[in-house]
């Protein structure tokens, strides 16, 4: 029997919709969270991105702070906290805090990449070490500080110690697979961008887990793009604005989310046409067909978590988006 009926979450990386400000777009991401927190929706994650004028999601844990304030039941957390940015240190006391203000709410989302250009990336660096190849250690050290008081060194993370703030790994390749599994984490993988590694990670992360304190048995995310609409054809319409969205990456570009279009061929060259619709993972459709298509998916990889990613320009249908998918896992 295949399970549909599985917890469903928010990633959202705080875009700014054409005629928007940076309040605004701000203000459109606690909107979201709070319509999906009303219906159900177990978390809610703020990416990491820096130097990007379409994306306010820089500052990462103030907006985490800003959302867990205006919303009431949905955890909410980083997807993720770009740890070659940061010291340990530094984001175990800002998610301490949080964790100490908002108990059994906040989750740490944690990367390897900078989230950025390398320039960028190199304007961000703690030091003058390439941070990426301590992310391991820098993961323990992040469990320990919000572990148990007689297991910390001399130097501790205040608030921090005790809270116990869930931890997960995020990937984007088979990498962080074999470092969720070895240390016994959940592993979210990032399917809406980046799938070709998808099949292979839950495979390893699966058959390499060893249980730990922190999980007895694999815990496996996996983070999609939904578009569902009314009909078929109303999703494919409002999908536009994530393709021309997507288009910025290819084209290095600076283009803020914009209205949906009738003929997506008057916007993209056959090359890049194939690169996006074959390069992520993604649910579009009516409600019949996004149950088809989770099912299908789970029929292969039947996992425990989906994490939707939704690029709509009209914010009500939006909201729409997250419903009818709540609406499928909820279905008997």
């Amino acid at each position: 029997m295949v399970n549909i009926n599985i917890p469903v979450s928010v990633l959202n990386l705080a875009p700014i919709r054409e005629e928007q400000s940076p309040k605004q777009a701000i203000d459109s991401m606690i909107d979201l969270a709070q319509a999906t927190d009303k219906l159900g929706y177990k978390r809610f994650w703020i990416a990491e991105h820096h130097n990007s004028s379409t994306l306010v999601s820089s500052a990462t844990s103030i907006l985490i702070k800003h959302t867990l304030e205006q919303t009431e039941n949905i955890r909410v957390g980083s997807g993720g906290t770009m740890l070659p940015n940061h010291s340990p240190l530094v984001v175990a006391e800002q998610f301490g805090t949080m964790a100490t203000i908002y108990p059994n709410r906040v989750d740490l989302g944690l990367g390897r990449a900078p989230g950025t250009d390398m320039m960028t990336a190199n304007a961000l660096r703690r030091s003058t070490n390439d941070s990426i190849y301590t992310f391991p250690e820098d993961v323990k050290s992040l469990l320990t500080y919000f572990g148990p008081e007689n297991k910390q060194s001399h130097v501790k993370a205040f608030p921090g110690v005790g809270t116990n703030t869930p931890i997960y790994i995020l990937g984007s390749s088979t990498d962080s697979a074999y470092l969720a599994a070895k240390l016994g984490l959940p592993y979210a993988f990032a399917a809406h961008f980046a799938p070709q590694q998808m099949e292979e990670a839950i495979s390893i992360y699966r058959q390499r887990f060893e249980p730990s304190e922190y999980l007895d048995k694999p815990y496996m995310m996996i983070c999609l793009n939904v578009i569902a609409g009314e009909t078929d054809e109303e999703a494919k319409l409002l999908s536009s604005s994530m393709y021309r969205f997507f288009l910025n990456f290819i084209r290095r570009s600076t283009m803020p989310l914009s209205p949906p279009v009738d003929n997506m061929d008057e916007y993209w060259n056959p090359m890049e046409k194939e690169m996006l619709s074959m390069g992520r993972v993604s649910f579009i459709g009516s409600k019949k067909s996004i149950r088809q298509q989770l099912t299908n998916f789970q029929e292969k990889y039947n996992v425990d978590e989906i994490m939707a990613v939704s690029y709509i320009y009209d914010q009500d249908k939006q909201k729409r988006s997250y419903e009818i998918l709540k609406e499928v896992v909820d279905e008997k």
